[in-house]
């Protein structure tokens, strides 16, 4: 791809000035987001910052947050989003390999920003007083482009398997994402969406507001996840292009709301986890096919999608790779043929991570292919099916056991509405299968009939060994289970 990409700010504003971008509190043009952005580049240089220092910022979803990003884009200043759901000491030891030199943050992360400022040694700035009044100051001189590989910002991996990483993200894997999203889910200027996802995660930026940034299109932007408020803007029309979590679908379902909305205007995406058969039924049967998708923050994230003539008849899988990437599965000691490890190649993958070149290459294969740590297959159709994280995967009496594969199951189950499985312990298997599942509201579970029920439909050493019903799980802030600390609930007990 190009060494350099268009200034996107300046870009959509040259090409549509007057429409739309954002609906927020107020309704913001794509020739007034240029402006602001520029006049926050200038505001931001003007208090000592320059290209490659890195400016972290904590706040909910708001358009000044999208403001700043493209601001950091004109200046070649590393905007680095913050977890607001960590307190200090966690965000100080997330930030400490990369350093930031200012932060950034609006009212309600004032004291939580103080406090890291502190202990970083780096200068706050606040929305309300600094970015609103910078708004207004001679725009910094447009530069026409940008180093398509220059570092951008950064995002901080979830930490589910260790200490977060930087992951880099540049101009060059915006705009694969872009062209892969516009591609596959035929996105233009006349969509709309809706950003409420939070912000310090590559989904809340890039499914779907900067890719419809880029179309010409607008997003509603919602301060954080409000699902009945999501729910009002799909009844009302405001959403054409929606991207969610499988924990929001679930939501939906059991909301009376569901039923006020024509889902047969809405072309949907899930990602982040497998949306579950009974969830792709329910949305299916309401006229709106929900695509399953796959990828991960270092691949800017859009991997692979499932296609709307597939969506039922391919349950269980995430589609195929899209127009700027491609997959391959690397053979991994232990798997069956056909299956391997999911890796990736093309401009929307990362560089690598901030600051942490031992990690970089340890994720990628001599001849340059991103390595996913998770393990997939591909059925005769060239559809791919994750099958698990490799270090998901327990042993059990010798057998391969893979907790997806049985929480999918579990799935199914009429009482239960979400399920996780771990690997535990045992003196005479090696390891067995312990399940946490969270009920349907008003069910109850026999206890006593779900191991038969599963050994109906499951091999006898992939049936958990032990089960648990709990109200909730640990979860990152992108929703995903944190499996560790089921294990350490098991464990405490």
């Amino acid at each position: 791809m190009f060494d350099a990409i268009p200034d996107m700010a300046a870009k959509r504003a040259e090409l549509s000035p007057d429409a739309l971008a954002f609906r927020a509190e107020r309704d913001w043009s794509f020739a007034e987001v240029d402006r602001a952005a520029g006049g926050i580049a200038a505001g931001l240089m003007a208090a000592g910052l320059g290209a490659g220092d890195r400016l972290a910022i904590l706040c909910h979803n708001t358009v000044e947050f999208f403001l700043t990003l493209f601001a950091c884009q004109k200046t070649g200043i590393i905007l680095c989003p913050l977890n607001w759901r960590q307190p200090a000491p966690e965000l100080l030891g997330t930030i400490a390999p990369v350093g930031i030199h200012a932060i950034l943050h609006d009212a309600t992360f004032a004291p939580l920003a103080a406090e890291v400022a502190a202990g970083a040694d780096a200068t706050c700035y606040s929305f309300d007083q600094d970015v609103r009044a910078w708004q207004g100051l001679t725009p910094l001189a447009p530069s026409g482009a940008v180093p398509a590989d220059r570092p951008w910002y950064l995002l901080f991996t979830s930490g589910t398997t260790g200490q977060p990483k930087a992951v880099i993200q540049t101009a060059r894997m915006a705009w694969a994402n872009a062209v892969s999203v516009h591609h596959s889910v035929a996105m233009t200027d006349a969509d709309r969406s809706v950003n409420f996802l939070p912000l310090f995660h590559t989904a809340g930026i890039n499914l779907y507001t900067l890719p419809l940034f880029l179309a010409g299109g607008a997003s509603t932007v919602l301060p954080k996840v409000d699902p009945e408020a999501l729910l009002r803007l799909c009844r009302d029309g405001a959403v054409s292009q929606f991207f969610g979590v499988p924990a929001i679908y679930q939501s939906f379902s059991l909301s009376e709301s569901v039923r006020d909305v024509d889902w047969r205007t809405i072309r949907c995406g899930c990602g982040g986890a497998p949306l579950s058969e009974p969830l792709i039924h329910f949305f299916a049967d309401k006229g709106c096919k929900v695509l399953n998708g796959y990828g991960m923050t270092e691949t800017g994230p859009m991997g692979t999608l499932m296609d709307a003539g597939g969506a039922e008849a391919k349950i269980g899988s995430v589609g195929k790779p899209q127009i700027m990437n491609e997959i391959r599965l690397a053979g991994v000691e232990g798997r069956s043929a056909g299956t391997g490890e999911i890796q990736f190649l093309g401009p929307n993958v990362t560089p690598g991570y901030f600051g942490n070149d031992t990690a970089t290459r340890a994720t990628f294969t001599e001849d340059g292919w991103l390595k996913t740590g998770d393990v997939g297959r591909r059925d005769g159709d060239g559809y791919l099916f994750v099958v698990d994280r490799i270090k998901d995967m327990f042993i059990s009496g010798g057998e391969n056991v893979y907790p997806a594969e049985v929480e999918r199951i579990l799935h199914t189950h009429p009482a239960i509405l979400e399920a996780a499985v771990v690997g535990v312990p045992d003196a005479k298997w090696g390891e067995t299968g312990a399940a946490f599942v969270i009920l349907r509201p008003g069910e109850t579970l026999d206890m006593d009939g779900l191991r038969p029920w599963c050994r109906e439909r499951l091999a006898g050493y992939k049936v958990p060994a032990l089960f648990r019903v709990v109200d909730d799980f640990p979860r990152t802030a992108a929703g995903k289970v944190r499996k560790p600390e089921l294990k350490e609930m098991l464990a405490d007990a």
